[in-house]
């Protein structure tokens, strides 16, 4: 009898061990004792961290040293429908998302441009610009996340998130305010040399400043290039129109001079950076 009851004990104990050791499946936010919160699809533990599977299909992830996960709780439905994770790639036109802010049950739209445009001109820049680095960053993915642990739209390191004031990354329009802010910032160190707050946007300033302009990685030396080849696309494109519009030579009633005003004001040409912009393959 005595064998028997402690076999059950061992078994018992392997078992709770055993369900200890599987990963944990379900919507949780984990809250940092830093105060902020990574919402994930599945948890596991490896070693001294913590493993937040933050995409369904386990191949995004974030590792966060276990200590310094304060608890975990019930995620409530931040995008509905439920999954949805990714945004077209391609997306220029007004983007609305379902968003619910602390009224779960009841989503509003949040309208994407809406939030670029309103950031934009808080922190004056071209709403296009943002837009460039958002396509570039995260492909309009509002829960992608880096291998280096940056996260939503614009990409924010947490250390960069919690310097700007953004609680949680993966909300849309907090990050789309500090990624801004954060842009509008290194134009203004670098004196509004665009290549080279893109490098410090994407590398860090610390190591554009090592370097003295942008540092020899191909990663962000590509990365300058699309955003600055996208940018410029879009102000090309709206030139064109701008030309479309106007008289052709020999027409028989000349502009008024409010039209050819109005026409000189729209069809200011693409913000060029001061340093060239990196030249490469990709």
């Amino acid at each position: 009898m005595r064998a028997l009851l402690s076999f059950r004990l061992r078994l018992g104990i392997v078992a709770t061990l055993a369900m200890a050791a599987l990963p944990c499946f379900a919507g949780e936010v984990a809250v940092l004792r830093n105060g902020f919160s990574i919402r994930h699809e599945r948890r596991e533990v490896v070693g001294d961290v913590t493993r937040l599977y933050v995409s369904a299909d386990g191949s995004s992830f974030v590792d966060v040293p276990t200590a310094e996960i304060e608890h975990f709780e019930a995620a409530p439905e931040l995008l509905t429908p439920a999954s949805v994770s990714r945004l077209p790639a391609s997306a220029e036109k007004p983007i609305s998302l379902p968003f619910a802010r602390n009224t779960p049950n009841t989503p509003t739209t949040l309208n994407l441009e809406e939030v670029v445009a309103s950031a934009s001109g808080r922190y004056r820049l071209d709403p296009d610009l943002v837009n460039s680095v958002i396509k570039a960053e995260s492909g309009f993915n509002v829960r992608a996340v880096s291998p280096k642990g940056a996260q939503g739209l614009m990409q924010l390191m947490p250390g960069t998130a919690a310097t700007l004031g953004v609680p949680n990354a993966f909300d849309p329009q907090a990050n789309v305010e500090g990624g801004t802010k954060y842009l509008r910032e290194l134009l203004e160190r670098y004196n509004f040399d665009l290549v080279k707050a893109l490098a410090a946007y994407n590398a860090g300033p610390q190591r554009v400043e090592q370097y003295k302009g942008v540092p020899p990685y191909y990663e962000t030396r590509a990365y300058v290039a699309r955003v600055v080849r996208d940018f410029n696309r879009k102000k090309t494109a709206q030139q064109n129109v701008t030309a479309s519009s106007l008289p052709k030579p020999g027409n028989s009633k000349p502009a008024s001079t409010k039209s050819k005003a109005r026409a000189k004001a729209q069809g200011s040409a693409p913000v060029q950076a001061k340093a060239s912009t990196p030249q490469t393959s990709e």
